[in-house]
């Protein structure tokens, strides 16, 4: 691909910039190696026509109509990596002529020189359109909520992307948040639910199987499965809320870890029939755990185990300890404060 020399000059601008970038992003390991700096190297022999290839990115001249979700597909096979590309690209327009960067090499641990990537885990109950009870957030107030996430950059991510940032297989949105949505309250549908899709946002429903479909105030199985072809996920939060880390008055201890195990596999075996599902995820009623409950819920099959501890999760995270944020005051200045996606810590 011939280039005119002033559009060849602002490629070689575009590279070395975002190979400082790059240099600083993906620092690896929290030993830093330090190395001199390289002017990148342009292959002309390329197979991406309109483009240049680099062990460590693509850049790509757009031809006209491509949008970020396009160009993840077609360089990096999936579509929801879009973000990877508008990360990159955050102050340039995707227009005919403009140059793209596409990293091809991807931070895992979410690592920085001034620290490391953590996940907000926000917890919610029930809604209202006017409620005065801390589990119970009024409509007005979560639609502000996920208002202030779309208008200030946050991407809501799957507990499956979760997953996969703490078990070091893939990078996230550099502000990345997930939302939970415990217990199963029919207002999860009839409010919360409609405020997520207007914004594009998903979430995670942690219910317990006892209450779903034997109340008034209970969401339905068939509310359920619409939620989840929709894109939201469903986790248990066990059959029946009971705590399970408390005996019961004269139980024995053979008793007691009998019922907890059937409080576990049971209620996974009904969320995994009533949603043709394999249930991975579970929610601790009342955030509860031991070393008891975390084995038995490993044995049942659960891959996450959630609390309701305060704090972000950085990739090092237990996969069956993970904090979340019980959302309970109604101001925002108690909400925003639970944003906090980098813990700072000098790493180089």
């Amino acid at each position: 691909m011939e280039l005119s020399s002033k559009k060849r000059k602002g490629l070689r601008c575009t590279l070395a910039m975002v190979a400082g970038a790059l240099i600083v992003s993906s620092c690896g390991p929290l030993i830093h190696e330090t190395k001199p700096k390289a002017e990148p190297i342009l292959l002309e022999k390329t197979t991406v026509p309109h483009g240049y290839v680099s062990e460590g990115y693509i850049v790509v001249e757009l031809q006209g109509g491509e949008t970020p979700a396009d160009l993840a597909l077609r360089f990096l096979g999936d579509r929801s990596r879009a973000w990877v590309i508008e990360e990159a690209n955050r102050s340039v327009l995707f227009e005919k002529g403009q140059f793209i960067v596409i990293p091809l090499k991807e931070d895992r641990g979410g690592l920085r020189p001034e620290g490391y990537q953590v996940v907000p885990i926000l917890c919610y109950h029930r809604f209202a359109e006017r409620c005065s009870a801390s589990f119970c957030t009024p409509a007005g107030v979560f639609e502000e909520q996920m208002r202030y996430l779309k208008e200030n950059g946050y991407r809501v991510i799957s507990l499956s992307e979760f997953q996969e940032f703490i078990t070091y297989r893939r990078s996230i949105p550099e502000k990345s948040v997930a939302i939970t949505l415990d217990d199963g309250y029919n207002s999860i549908y009839e409010i919360a639910y409609p405020i997520l899709k207007k914004y594009g946002f998903t979430a995670t429903l942690f219910i317990y199987t006892n209450f779903i479909g034997n109340s008034k105030s209970a969401l339905t199985w068939d509310e359920l499965r619409q939620m989840k072809a929709d894109g939201f996920e469903v986790g248990s939060h066990s059959l029946s809320h009971y705590d399970l880390t408390r005996k019961r008055e004269g139980e024995s201890d053979q008793a007691f870890l009998e019922r907890v195990r059937e409080e576990l596999v049971v209620s996974k075996q009904i969320i995994d029939q009533k949603l043709g599902q394999d249930t991975t995820y579970l929610a601790f009623p009342y955030g509860a755990y031991d070393p008891a409950v975390l084995a038995l819920s490993q044995e049942a099959g659960y891959k996450l185990g959630f609390s309701v501890k305060n704090g972000g999760n950085p990739f090092f995270s237990d996969p069956l300890a993970v904090k979340r944020d019980q959302i309970l005051m109604k101001d925002m200045g108690s909400f925003i404060k639970r944003l906090d996606t980098l813990h700072e810590i000098p790493l180089q």
